[in-house]
């Protein structure tokens, strides 16, 4: 039997992971020493409590997981004769998967029968998420581990992904955005756009004057990137700015149609860690990840 795994920086909540059949593993985030596995110390995530937080001064760290509580959450399977396929954020966003890379190899010297698959998002937030649906619609539909790995060779690079920041704050504090030392982001009203590059790093590639400005930019990257775009899910993320969100929906389905297929998802508080309150953006089936 194939398990299949995915995390909590892939923005998916529990009860969509149990619609798809995917294990979830929880990412970390501290604030002020304390650190917090979401949806295994809470049930629900409340955006608007944490976001808020982190409007009054707050910069919560992230860190990886250890190679044990990676053995403690396969391990099960293993033991039970499963394989597992787990499909994740980006590797060249963190260096978790060292440890994850520790705890398979030992796991597989001791269950030999068993396989272990992955995917990589070369994304994170909305980015992967596209990928965890659509991989979870694969599994639904009877697909063997051998064919989800042939779709994601074609299907990854084709996830576009773009999205606007508030405050270059918190992303200069992570320091995970190539580029954003050049972006003007000090300046009032001034908004970096970046996305996920095929590499699986976000890069920042310009800047906007205003929301609307910014908006009107992602909308113009789904027109000159898209590819089938109504034949796929269109994510629309935010941290806490729900109206953006809405906005930018609106724009999207007056663009293209009202029966856009659109999805408003919330940023997960480890990502959110990164890219701080009311930031937005889309992700849409495209002909490449970039211009």
């Amino acid at each position: 039997m194939l398990v299949l795994f995915t995390d909590t920086d892939t923005d998916i909540t529990p009860a969509e992971a149990k619609e798809f059949g995917y294990h979830l593993i929880s990412m970390p985030y501290s604030i002020d020493g304390v650190t917090t596995y979401p949806y295994e110390d809470f049930d629900v995530f409340d955006a608007h409590a944490f976001y808020d937080q982190l409007r009054a001064g707050v910069l919560p760290t992230t860190s990886a997981i250890s190679a044990q509580r990676y053995k403690d959450y396969f391990e099960p399977h293993f033991k039970a004769g499963n394989d597992i396929l787990y499909v994740h954020f980006s590797r060249n966003m963190t260096a978790t998967f060292d440890n994850m890379d520790i705890a398979v190899k030992e796991l597989l010297e001791q269950y030999p029968d068993c396989k272990f698959y992955e995917i990589d998002t070369m994304g994170i937030t909305l980015c992967s998420l596209m990928t965890v649906k659509e991989i979870g619609d694969l599994y639904k539909e009877g697909k063997t581990a051998e064919e989800m790995l042939e779709w994601a060779k074609t299907e990854v690079g084709k996830v576009g992904c773009y999205f606007f920041a508030d405050d270059l704050k918190f992303f200069k504090h992570s320091g995970r955005v190539s580029g954003i030392a050049g972006t003007m982001g000090t300046l009032l009203g001034i908004r970096p756009i970046i996305y996920m590059n095929e590499e699986g790093k976000m890069v920042s590639v310009g800047k906007e004057k205003g929301r609307v400005k910014a908006m009107e930019r992602l909308v113009s990257y789904v027109e000159e990137l898209g590819e089938d775009v109504k034949d796929h899910r269109v994510l629309i993320g935010n941290a806490d700015c729900p109206e953006i969100a809405e906005e930018l929906e609106k724009m999207l389905k007056e663009k293209f149609g009202d029966d856009l297929r659109t999805e408003i998802v919330s940023v997960n508080p480890t990502a959110g860690s990164h890219c701080g309150p009311n930031t937005a953006g889309v992700c849409f089936h495209a002909k490449r990840r970039s211009l």
